[in-house]
């Protein structure tokens, strides 16, 4: 208690718990919809998007965020608008956000070469996140946007989740379908680039993708995994930022996204013991009938 108490008084690791806790629920809630819709790969897209995004706006002297933020919301609901069912294509997305990525490593050139003097951790940051080092103001500004995103997820979640499970249903019911599939990869950019600032766009997918996974595979109740996912979420991102904290040597995004492994892995070795006690049982009530 007295180790909990003593890094709790540090004002970095209460700015980081507080602005990665509400970052985590939005990423545990909107990955939990990433890995039913199987938009996975377009959730690792648009980090990549919004590398590229923020490596312009360095490259032009703008705040990284301002670029980070506008191109992956932008992309998330292009990406929705041109799907076929308001989701997205894979063939799409890997012909042309390898491109994308391709420009970044382009605006970085540019910006290394003319403008890395005044802050020259900056891609280092863009791409592995720096959640030791957010300010009380950049940790308030991230709990209001993740508020207001979950709050917008919460209002669509219903039909969102008709429509993932059975869109042609939902649309002959007079669901949205597309529409929906365009709002959410929106808020899917927009999760992205929240995240980012705190873990990074190299492994923001980790949190978006892996604690969901791991509530789904815990239970079969779509609404128990949608509020397990968040748990799990800022699980990951409490125990990540105490290891660091710990083992200075280990990076926070590093701890964070091996924590969230570990909570995958842990729920598919308790699935998978779960399925074979289930055959085990039926196997035995066949020989005894």
């Amino acid at each position: 208690m007295n180790a909990i108490s003593t890094m709790l008084a540090h004002p970095f690791i209460a700015h980081a718990l507080f602005a990665g806790t509400a970052v985590a629920v939005l990423c545990g809630l909107t990955g939990y919809f990433v890995v039913q819709r199987g938009e996975v790969f377009a959730g690792d897209a648009l980090g990549h998007v919004g590398y590229t995004g923020a490596m312009a706006a360095l490259a032009a002297g703008i705040n990284p965020r301002a670029g980070l933020f506008a191109a992956a919301v932008i992309a998330g609901l292009a990406l929705g608008v041109g799907g076929a069912r308001g989701g997205s294509d894979d063939v799409a997305i890997g012909s042309f956000f390898s491109w994308v990525l391709g420009l970044g490593v382009l605006f970085l050139a540019y910006y290394t070469t003319h403008r890395s003097g005044g802050n020259g951790s900056a891609n280092v940051n863009i791409l592995f996140g720096s959640i030791f080092g957010i300010s009380a103001s950049a940790a308030t500004t991230a709990a209001y946007i993740a508020a207001g995103a979950v709050v917008l997820l919460l209002l669509i979640a219903r039909p969102l989740l008709f429509a993932s499970i059975d869109p042609a249903v939902a649309r002959a019911a007079g669901v949205p379908v597309r529409v929906l599939g365009a709002v959410f990869l929106g808020l899917v950019g927009l999760t992205v680039a929240e995240a980012t600032p705190l873990v990074g766009t190299i492994v923001v997918l980790g949190l978006l993708a892996a604690p969901p996974a791991a509530a789904a595979r815990l239970t079969n109740r779509p609404w128990r995994a949608f509020w397990l996912s968040a748990g799990l979420a800022v699980f990951a991102v409490w125990a990540g930022i105490t290891i660091s904290y710990e083992i200075p040597a280990a990076p926070a995004s590093f701890t964070i996204m091996s924590v969230a492994a570990g909570c995958y892995l842990a729920a598919a070795v308790l699935d998978r013991i779960r399925r074979l006690r289930a055959e085990t049982h039926v196997s035995t009530g066949a020989i005894a009938v």
